[in-house]
């Protein structure tokens, strides 16, 4: 083979490599997972049906949203609880709140940004996008802002809701220690 040709042919195999990296957008996640993860539209009422209908699992509900740092710092440990225990009895679900009412960003504007945020972290349990804006959602959700977890035990009741709302430093913030404790305490149940 010619000096050339080789480096031609190194080039072309480097940029078939980039190409393909460029293209797993899923970080840590398994390409063939990343077809797998898709969004549904839902209000509060529509998501506790949600919820419900896992009865029988734990069921692990995280509020977020694209433009919250802390939950997006803390959403890795929810797929971390999905990959761990999804097959021993858990159902994670996450409730994008990205909408926040203005008329020309419906919901549907937020879902390409908050796909690909969910592809980045292999997120292929269910996904949920608040069809309600932020403020109005938070007052049905009985909830001042995110991040929230939920924890719902097996009978479908609310275990525990995680949040900041009373946290007065960071040190007294929730973490997924806090989350993971409890599920896999619920978990041992049966």
């Amino acid at each position: 083979m010619s000096r050339s040709l080789a480096t031609t042919f190194t080039f072309a195999a480097v940029l078939a490599l980039i190409t393909m990296a460029a293209f797993n957008t899923s970080v840590g996640a398994d390409p063939a997972d990343a077809s797998a993860i898709t969004v549904q539209f839902a209000n509060w009422e529509q998501t506790l049906k949600i919820v419900a209908g896992h009865k029988g699992k734990v069921v692990v509900l995280d509020a977020w949203s694209t433009s919250c740092q802390p939950c997006k710092e803390e959403f890795p440990n929810l797929v971390k609880l999905h990959k761990k225990h999804g097959k021993s009895g858990l159902a994670c679900l996450s409730l994008a709140c990205d909408y926040s009412g203005v008329k020309d960003k419906p919901p549907e504007y937020y879902k390409e940004r908050i796909l690909k945020f969910l592809t980045k972290q292999g997120a292929t349990f269910q996904n949920l996008i608040a069809t309600v804006p932020s403020d109005e959602l938070y007052d049905q959700m009985q909830l001042t802002s995110i991040p929230a977890v939920y924890v719902f035990g097996r009978d479908g009741k609310l275990a525990k809701r995680f949040d900041n709302e009373k946290a007065e430093n960071e040190e007294d913030n929730f973490t997924y220690k806090d989350v993971t404790k409890l599920v896999e305490e619920l978990l041992a149940k049966k």
